[in-house]
Protein backbone atom coordinates (compact mmCIF):
# COMPACT_ATOMS: atom_id res chain seq x y z
CA UNK A 1 0.00 0.00 0.00
CA UNK A 2 1.35 3.44 -0.71
CA UNK A 3 1.59 6.32 1.81
CA UNK A 4 -0.87 8.28 1.97
CA UNK A 5 -1.32 12.15 3.52
CA UNK A 6 -1.98 12.33 7.16
CA UNK A 7 -5.13 14.91 8.01
CA UNK A 8 -4.39 15.80 11.44
CA UNK A 9 -6.79 16.07 14.06
CA UNK A 10 -7.95 19.94 15.58
CA UNK A 11 -7.00 20.30 19.17
CA UNK A 12 -10.55 20.53 19.65
CA UNK A 13 -11.15 17.26 18.31
CA UNK A 14 -8.20 15.17 19.70
CA UNK A 15 -8.49 17.00 22.96
CA UNK A 16 -12.48 17.06 23.63
CA UNK A 17 -14.24 14.95 20.65
CA UNK A 18 -12.60 11.95 20.34
CA UNK A 19 -12.27 11.17 24.28
CA UNK A 20 -15.99 11.86 24.90
CA UNK A 21 -16.55 9.80 22.11
CA UNK A 22 -14.25 7.31 23.41
CA UNK A 23 -15.60 6.97 26.77
CA UNK A 24 -19.40 7.69 25.47
CA UNK A 25 -18.67 4.23 23.14
CA UNK A 26 -15.88 2.56 24.75
CA UNK A 27 -17.57 2.64 27.97
CA UNK A 28 -21.46 3.09 28.00
CA UNK A 29 -21.86 1.79 24.77
CA UNK A 30 -23.44 4.77 23.56
CA UNK A 31 -21.28 5.37 19.77
CA UNK A 32 -22.60 7.07 17.38
CA UNK A 33 -23.95 5.23 14.49
CA UNK A 34 -21.73 2.18 15.78
CA UNK A 35 -18.80 3.88 16.23
CA UNK A 36 -16.50 1.80 19.00
CA UNK A 37 -13.03 2.25 20.62
CA UNK A 38 -9.91 0.89 18.69
CA UNK A 39 -6.80 -0.10 21.20
CA UNK A 40 -3.51 -0.64 19.09
CA UNK A 41 -0.08 -1.91 20.56
CA UNK A 42 2.75 1.32 19.59
CA UNK A 43 5.04 -0.55 17.20
CA UNK A 44 8.23 1.43 19.18
CA UNK A 45 6.69 1.82 22.46
CA UNK A 46 4.73 -1.09 23.47
CA UNK A 47 1.93 0.81 24.90
CA UNK A 48 -1.69 0.48 23.69
CA UNK A 49 -3.84 3.60 22.20
CA UNK A 50 -7.00 4.33 22.19
CA UNK A 51 -9.25 6.22 18.85
CA UNK A 52 -12.50 5.94 18.35
CA UNK A 53 -13.28 4.47 14.80
CA UNK A 54 -16.39 3.32 12.81
CA UNK A 55 -16.04 0.31 11.70
CA UNK A 56 -18.03 -0.86 8.71
CA UNK A 57 -20.10 -4.03 7.73
CA UNK A 58 -20.18 -4.34 3.61
CA UNK A 59 -21.31 -7.84 2.19
CA UNK A 60 -20.73 -10.04 5.36
CA UNK A 61 -17.36 -8.57 6.41
CA UNK A 62 -15.77 -5.77 8.51
CA UNK A 63 -13.63 -3.34 7.76
CA UNK A 64 -11.84 -0.26 9.40
CA UNK A 65 -11.29 3.13 7.13
CA UNK A 66 -8.86 5.65 7.82
CA UNK A 67 -10.40 8.85 6.73
CA UNK A 68 -7.68 10.51 8.11
CA UNK A 69 -4.77 8.56 5.77
CA UNK A 70 -1.49 7.40 7.42
CA UNK A 71 -2.47 7.97 11.28
CA UNK A 72 -0.36 6.44 13.62
CA UNK A 73 -3.20 3.51 14.14
CA UNK A 74 -2.73 2.57 10.89
CA UNK A 75 1.26 2.24 11.00
CA UNK A 76 0.50 0.47 14.51
CA UNK A 77 -1.88 -1.85 13.24
CA UNK A 78 0.11 -2.48 10.38
CA UNK A 79 2.76 -3.99 12.27
CA UNK A 80 1.11 -6.23 14.70
CA UNK A 81 -1.64 -7.16 12.21
CA UNK A 82 -4.16 -7.05 15.82
CA UNK A 83 -5.98 -4.99 18.06
CA UNK A 84 -8.82 -4.41 20.18
CA UNK A 85 -12.64 -3.34 19.62
CA UNK A 86 -14.05 -1.80 22.91
CA UNK A 87 -18.01 -1.02 22.49
CA UNK A 88 -19.75 -0.58 25.97
CA UNK A 89 -16.94 -2.29 28.38
CA UNK A 90 -16.80 -5.17 26.37
CA UNK A 91 -13.79 -5.70 24.31
CA UNK A 92 -13.16 -8.13 21.45
CA UNK A 93 -9.45 -9.07 19.78
CA UNK A 94 -9.53 -8.87 16.14
CA UNK A 95 -6.92 -9.69 13.44
CA UNK A 96 -6.87 -7.58 10.35
CA UNK A 97 -5.65 -7.85 6.64
CA UNK A 98 -5.15 -4.73 4.72
CA UNK A 99 -7.25 -4.32 1.63
CA UNK A 100 -5.79 -3.31 -1.77
CA UNK A 101 -6.52 -0.63 -3.40
CA UNK A 102 -8.23 -1.97 -6.43
CA UNK A 103 -10.53 -3.53 -3.91
CA UNK A 104 -11.44 -0.17 -1.50
CA UNK A 105 -14.00 1.85 -3.77
CA UNK A 106 -16.82 -0.18 -2.79
CA UNK A 107 -15.89 0.18 0.74
CA UNK A 108 -15.30 3.17 0.36
CA UNK A 109 -18.91 4.69 -1.21
CA UNK A 110 -20.15 2.37 1.99
CA UNK A 111 -18.01 4.10 4.39
CA UNK A 112 -18.98 7.40 3.15
CA UNK A 113 -23.18 6.39 2.71
CA UNK A 114 -22.65 5.96 6.75
CA UNK A 115 -20.31 8.62 7.66
CA UNK A 116 -20.07 11.29 5.05
CA UNK A 117 -21.95 13.55 7.39
CA UNK A 118 -18.63 13.20 9.71
CA UNK A 119 -15.89 12.20 6.91
CA UNK A 120 -16.48 13.92 3.78
CA UNK A 121 -14.34 17.08 4.21
CA UNK A 122 -11.54 14.27 4.04
CA UNK A 123 -12.14 13.27 0.63
CA UNK A 124 -11.81 16.13 -1.53
CA UNK A 125 -16.08 16.47 -1.55
CA UNK A 126 -16.56 12.76 -2.68
CA UNK A 127 -19.77 11.52 -1.56
CA UNK A 128 -21.17 8.11 -1.49
CA UNK A 129 -23.07 8.72 -5.15
CA UNK A 130 -19.17 9.27 -5.99
CA UNK A 131 -18.58 6.62 -9.14
CA UNK A 132 -16.18 3.49 -9.35
CA UNK A 133 -14.01 6.05 -11.75
CA UNK A 134 -13.95 8.84 -9.18
CA UNK A 135 -13.16 7.03 -6.26
CA UNK A 136 -10.40 4.83 -7.88
CA UNK A 137 -7.91 7.05 -8.02
CA UNK A 138 -8.58 8.39 -5.21
CA UNK A 139 -8.31 4.74 -2.83
CA UNK A 140 -4.93 4.75 -1.82
CA UNK A 141 -5.06 7.68 0.59
CA UNK A 142 -7.33 5.52 2.77
CA UNK A 143 -5.89 2.93 4.49
CA UNK A 144 -8.35 -0.06 5.01
CA UNK A 145 -8.06 -2.93 7.07
CA UNK A 146 -10.51 -5.76 6.83
CA UNK A 147 -11.35 -7.34 10.33
CA UNK A 148 -10.66 -11.20 9.90
CA UNK A 149 -13.43 -13.69 11.26
CA UNK A 150 -12.37 -15.18 14.85
CA UNK A 151 -10.93 -18.49 14.03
Amino acid sequence: MSASPFVKPSFFTARVVNPVVGFLAGRIGLGLKGSQVLSVQGRKSGEWHRIPVNPLTVDGRRYLVAPRGETEWVRNIRVSRAGRLTVGGKTADVRVVEVPDHEKPPILRAYLREWAWEVKRFFGGLGAEASEAELAPVAARYPVFRILPEP
